[in-house]
């Protein structure tokens, strides 16, 4: 059935004012952030500096003659805070992963996305570029300017300094990355006298280039289309966790006013629209229109509004980090069953992390029978069993190592059982094992090889293994 054309509706009539045409492939509009101090940007820069130096010191300092965190590669060892790990470690690595995503969701589920906001590295980055970016162009309204501004001496001269600085910090971020891989006093020594390996340049080139274009260049569109915590934040998201966000009730209705008028004589909220909280934002949003995914809890709203607040001698807080349920009118309730959930879990995956740790063994022992022949018989009648161990001993110095069994009081190890080990060597061994046939009752009998070292009683491992006789 067909409708006339007086019967058609018409969608540019009833849909609301705020929702329009979206074109996928629109033009980025760049954002031209203002610069703004205060409480919560004074909280960012006290977090943001340890992890910078933190970022940039520590492959310089050695512990024990050895860089205090190097994770060498080609010799399969991470050298972390003088200890050492194997690829046999990797569970540790993968359940201490395991401990830091549920610390984030966690921390998300209590104060919103504070992580992004205060110690993200994408935004501690973008911090610094945006720093030298304010220095070498000027304040907001002459970086505008001067992108407006025909090319000239003083403009090219702004831009070079600009991007020379964004250079200069983008290496020092991808030299200190590879140093953290490559050795970072090998790595300056060699790219000083180019004889560095070329992977080792590709590395640092390929870092600084994707610094100095995701902190410089690409900035918010990282955290709004490339970044997946975004996404899957407002999942973590209760009424009562803390966001950044705007008090519609006490600001609404805007307007401007002289600095001494009375709001409500004039039928205004508290809310001027000077438009400071959009100025100031990194991803270019309204905080006004409320909770966004692209919002990333830095609080830069926060200290422009409140600088405005303070000016006109009204309250702070129009922008202030609250809950929905206490804007609703309620009360943020602090202790909630997900919070202690959380804290419980964590406070156990701590705690077996911790254990494994501490009592971690740095030798590893495994051990195969052969495959091929379940046993063989000597001339004598007695029963040999073959079997190939691996030995890693995963400390840093050399250790003798005697081999023993366990279980089978009469066996007899044919072969070597005193082993010199290097540090961080791994040995394959291949010994027999003989036995009387008459001395066992059954036909496959368990029994455990276990290596000690000679010269120290931590280093100790054992591992399970059968003996088998003809039936």
């Amino acid at each position: 059935m067909s409708k006339t054309d007086e019967e058609l509706i018409d969608l540019q009539e009833v849909a609301p004012a705020e929702v329009g045409e979206v074109d996928l492939y629109q033009r980025r509009e760049r954002i031209y952030t203002r610069k703004v101090e205060g409480f919560f940007q004074r909280i960012r820069l006290y977090t943001g500096w340890p992890l910078l130096l933190g970022y940039f010191l520590l492959p310089w300092i050695n512990w024990g003659g050895q860089q205090i965190v190097l994770f060498d590669l080609p010799e399969r060892k991470f050298h972390i805070l003088g200890l050492t790990f194997w690829p046999q470690d990797f569970p540790m690595l993968a359940f201490l992963l395991i401990i830091a995503a549920y610390s984030l969701f966690a921390v998300t589920t209590f104060a919103g996305r504070i992580w992004c906001g205060y110690t993200c590295p994408q935004t501690v980055w973008t911090s610094i570029f945006m720093w030298l970016e304010q220095h070498t162009e000027g304040s907001r309204n002459q970086r505008m300017k001067l992108d407006q501004a025909p090319w000239s001496v003083e403009k090219a001269t702004k831009k070079f300094l600009k991007h020379g600085s964004w250079l200069g910090v983008a290496f020092l971020t991808g030299f200190t990355f590879v140093g953290y891989f490559y050795g970072i006093r090998e790595l300056a020594t060699d790219l000083l006298s180019l004889s560095a390996h070329p992977w080792g340049v590709f590395w640092t080139c390929f870092f600084t280039l994707m610094t100095y274009l995701n902190a410089g260049w690409m900035r918010e569109q990282v955290c709004k289309y490339m970044c997946p915590y975004a996404r899957f934040q407002s999942v973590m998201f209760d009424h009562d966790t803390l966001i950044v966000s705007y008090d519609s009730k006490r600001g609404e209705p805007r307007g401007s006013r002289k600095r001494n008028a009375d709001p409500a004589q004039l039928g205004l909220g508290e809310c001027i629209d000077c438009s400071l909280c959009v100025q100031v934002c990194p991803t270019g949003i309204d905080i006004r229109k409320g909770l966004q995914y692209e919002c990333i809890g830095c609080a830069l709203c926060v200290d422009a509004c409140n600088s405005v607040m303070d000016k006109m001698n009204y309250p702070r807080g129009l922008i202030r980090y609250t809950s929905e349920r206490e804007l609703a009118g309620g009360k943020t309730h602090w202790l909630r069953p997900r919070i202690i959930g959380y804290v419980v879990v964590l406070c156990v995956m701590v705690g077996v992390f911790s254990y494994n740790m501490f009592s971690r063994i740095p030798l590893e022992l495994s051990v195969i029978r052969d495959r091929n022949q379940l046993y063989v018989t000597t001339d004598n009648g007695q029963i040999d069993n073959i079997y190939t161990l691996r030995l890693a001993n995963m400390d840093t110095d050399m250790h003798e190592f005697e081999v023993r069994i366990e279980g089978l009081p009469e066996a007899q190890i044919i072969g070597e059982t005193l082993y010199t080990l290097d540090g961080g060597e791994v040995r394959t061994i291949s010994l027999r094992v003989r036995m009387d046939p008459a001395a066992l009752e059954r036909p496959s009998t368990e029994f455990e090889f276990e290596v000690e070292a000679t010269d120290i009683d931590s280093l100790h491992a054992e591992h399970e293994s059968r003996f088998v006789k003809p039936l």
